[in-house]
């Protein structure tokens, strides 16, 4: 999905804290954190409109790209018939 799809029109939904972040779902289910080192000082709410939450949900995009070009990558460097680690 793109950012526009994700925010446009749409909420976010609180899920859980862990290891420092908040984590939220928009109403399509994509999951982000929020660091609680980027808070400052606002009020992070139990459900909120997703373009509040613009900068997180481009930065998770952008990591989740990431993660998929260096896994299509190392699918890439597995020679044929290699045994898989």
């Amino acid at each position: 999905m793109t950012l526009k799809e994700l925010i446009k029109g749409k909420r976010v939904h609180f899920k859980f804290y862990r290891d420092g972040d908040l984590w939220y779902a928009t109403d399509d289910g994509f999951e982000f954190p929020v660091p609680i080192s980027d808070t400052g000082t606002g009020i992070f709410r139990a459900e909120d409109s997703a373009i509040q939450y613009m900068r997180w949900i481009r930065k998770h995009l952008a990591e989740r790209a990431e993660w998929e070009r260096q896994r299509a990558e190392q699918a890439r460097n597995i020679a044929p018939g290699a045994p898989a680690h």
